[in-house]
């Protein structure tokens, strides 16, 4: 069979619509978007000169934080530049591999952070629970295989998708309603079984959520316990206070991620760009 006669099962280009509904706001909706990406750009390069500039820096929960700043980085970069190009300029192409390599850093690297958040928790409980033993427990070579562990793992759950992605043929056209490649947004324009698709991508993401929030939350049960043992209420007060911003990117990171997913079960007659917002 000569090459000419060879079709594609899938388009050579993708369409990223935006957010669906408020085209016409695109402009608008770029302001907030493009200052948190500088934010994020400003804040995270810098945390990363300061803590690699200071060697009193080089412990375990700089290190932590130094990890959290790095994926944080790639994460926004992997998908604001596009959004921003869609907002912008409307540049709403994206071909088709590109889109799935959009797919793996955005979802491996959300994998990531979830675990450096869980490690952070790790290393508050160290600190608090067992502050006698805080060198001996966070080596630098214990911190090292954590680090290896949060890639390795993030990087098995999510190597499978692009290539499961590829076997499908493409019949829904080539439009895709959202602002970046997102797992589920492709599974719709592909026709045949997709169920397979549809469990392996639910099961990653409540075995993420529930097993590392899981170890989060009790993480601070027993500092929460730890720290009302304390005699003194400014001890107490010292103790939790080096946890508050910890908890405060928990939330960040966990919270809307939460509400959109309840929101995509019990709402589902919800216009699209409510979801869309809130996934963003």
């Amino acid at each position: 069979m000569s090459a000419s006669n060879i079709t594609s099962t899938h388009p050579a280009v993708l369409v990223l619509v935006g957010i669906p509904g408020l085209e016409h706001l695109h402009n608008w909706i770029s302001i907030p978007f493009c200052t948190a990406y500088t934010l994020a750009l400003l804040g995270n390069c810098t945390l990363l000169f300061i803590i690699q500039a200071d060697a009193a820096l080089h412990e375990p929960m700089y290190l932590f934080l130094a990890m959290l700043a790095a994926i944080d980085l790639v994460l926004s970069s992997t998908t604001l530049p596009k959004m921003l190009a869609i907002f912008w300029f409307r540049d709403r192409e994206i071909n088709f591999y590109a889109c799935l390599v959009q797919m793996f850093f955005l979802h491996s690297f959300s994998i990531m952070e979830s675990a450096v958040l869980l490690a952070m928790a790790f290393d508050r409980y160290v600190a608090i629970c067992k502050p006698l033993h805080y060198t001996t427990v966070l080596t630098g070579s214990l911190i090292t295989k954590i680090g290896m562990a949060v890639v390795t793992r993030a990087v098995t759950l999510m190597t499978p998708l692009p290539f499961l992605l590829r076997r499908f043929h493409y019949c829904r056209g080539p439009l895709i309603a959202h602002c970046y490649c997102e797992h589920m947004a492709v599974v719709r324009l592909a026709c045949g079984d997709t169920r397979f698709n549809n469990i392996y991508g639910i099961s990653v993401a409540v075995f993420i959520v529930v097993l590392d929030l899981l170890f989060v939350i009790l993480s601070y049960i027993f500092i929460l316990r730890a720290v009302l043992q304390l005699a003194s209420q400014e001890a107490r007060y010292k103790a939790f206070g080096t946890c508050v911003s910890h908890i405060s990117a928990i939330l960040a990171f966990y919270t809307p991620a939460v509400i959109s997913s309840v929101m995509h079960r019990v709402a589902r007659r919800a216009a699209p760009h409510v979801h869309i917002l809130f996934a963003n």
